[in-house]
């Protein structure tokens, strides 16, 4: 990533020039929707009036990673931009007409495409026989076949086969992007192939639960790039042109906020599909929520019998037959510690379950009256099919 600009640097700027469509867009319970609500085309602006320094070179931007020139973003999307496909899904079968669309990612030269699960819903997977058509940057068409689909992580795999040669994306790292660093998203807003839109990381780290966003509980990265969700399942690319994540656009209600998968997350999630054909997501069958003092204090009115805790993590409710079910847990029970540590949000213990399935973990709970007791549950697996 870019991280300092070179005196010698000529910095070049872009004009953004905004399509102003208004489409309708579904919202969930949160107030957050699918949809961003400008599509941006990027375009050099000349800088013939900016003259070299007396000593040094300009920079063209022809180095990524040396300093940020004219040229910069220019030089990231052509490593990127042949390897990212747009995807349909035919109509009741039929491909010619065509159903949802979206993008995607061509992460390796034996043609398998790395794209979102939320384009397959059921009845379009069943419908289409779990064919979709994708069409290359360069005009190239195939069949896929999905292979994959994941909802929870909302990542999905698709495969094409190719006698000829296929691109294939770079894969970097997200992990040392800060706010502030420029990115890419690459897709097919509005079915318009090979739109590139630029901006910055906002915030790293974005958690789902401050998002509202169901599935698997994950952290997200949080950009201003432009993007709609037919830019669903494309790149986020740094400057030296490798895939940092994959943009899954959702964004708040008059706010242009877009929201990534970081590369780390989708690759765990691949290497579970390599074992399993599908994600892994553990289960315990317990709804957890966060305690504070304003709820324990609504808590402590409702019922005089609920423990005496100023932290902790509520189960209001336990799945019959459920992992929870069959180590003891109660409806009301605040967990104080879980595998040994202790433990304030579900977040923590989201972190400490990993992807660990089938493997005891010890875990303290306060009931009703303040008493203590220590349970044994074994996390079992999701049902993640499609």
């Amino acid at each position: 990533m870019v991280g300092h600009f070179n005196r010698s640097c000529v910095v070049g700027a872009a004009a953004i020039v905004a399509f102003g469509l208004n489409l309708l867009c579904s919202n969930n319970d949160n107030g957050y929707r699918m949809l961003a609500p400008y599509s941006y085309k990027v375009s050099p602006i000349p800088l013939s009036h900016i003259s070299k320094e007396a000593s040094g070179d300009v920079c063209d931007g022809s180095k990524p990673g040396d300093c940020f020139g004219r040229d910069t973003i220019a030089n990231a999307v052509a490593k990127v931009v042949p390897a990212v496909v747009h995807i349909s899904t035919p109509v009741d079968g039929h491909a010619f007409t065509v159903g949802r669309v979206c993008s995607g990612i061509i992460i390796n030269k034996g043609g398998t495409i790395l794209t979102c699960a939320h384009m397959f819903d059921l009845q379009r997977y069943w419908r289409s026989y779990g064919k979709v058509n994708v069409t290359l940057s360069d005009g190239r068409s195939y069949e896929g076949t999905v292979l994959n689909v994941d909802r929870p992580s909302d990542i999905a795999i698709v495969k094409i086969i190719s006698e000829t040669a296929l691109p294939e994306a770079k894969i970097g790292s997200s992990i040392g992007l800060s706010p502030g660093d420029w990115v890419i998203a690459i897709g097919c807003p509005f079915n318009l192939k090979n739109t590139v839109t630029a901006g910055i990381v906002s915030r790293v780290g974005r958690k789902s639960s401050e998002l509202g966003f169901s599935g698997v509980p994950r952290e997200y990265l949080q950009t201003n790039c432009a993007c709609t969700p037919e830019n669903s399942g494309g790149p986020l690319v740094n400057m030296d042109g490798e895939v940092v994540g994959m943009n899954i656009t959702h964004v708040r209600d008059d706010d242009e906020l877009s929201f990534t998968l970081p590369i780390e997350f989708v690759c765990k999630i691949i290497e579970h599909f390599k074992k399993s054909r599908r994600g892994v997501q553990p289960w315990l069958g317990l709804q957890m929520l966060d305690l504070d003092e304003i709820f324990i204090a609504q808590l402590k009115k409702q019922d005089a019998s609920f423990p005496n805790v100023s932290k902790g993590i509520l189960v209001p409710m336990v799945t019959p037959a459920s992992p929870g079910d069959r180590a003891g847990f109660h409806p009301d029970d605040v967990v104080i510690e879980f595998d040994g540590k202790p433990v304030e949000s579900v977040d923590e213990v989201i972190e400490i379950l990993g992807d660990k399935i089938g493997m005891p973990m010890m875990v303290l709970v306060k009931r009703s009256c303040d008493e203590l007791v220590t349970l044994t549950v074994i996390p079992g697996e999701r049902n993640l099919d499609v």
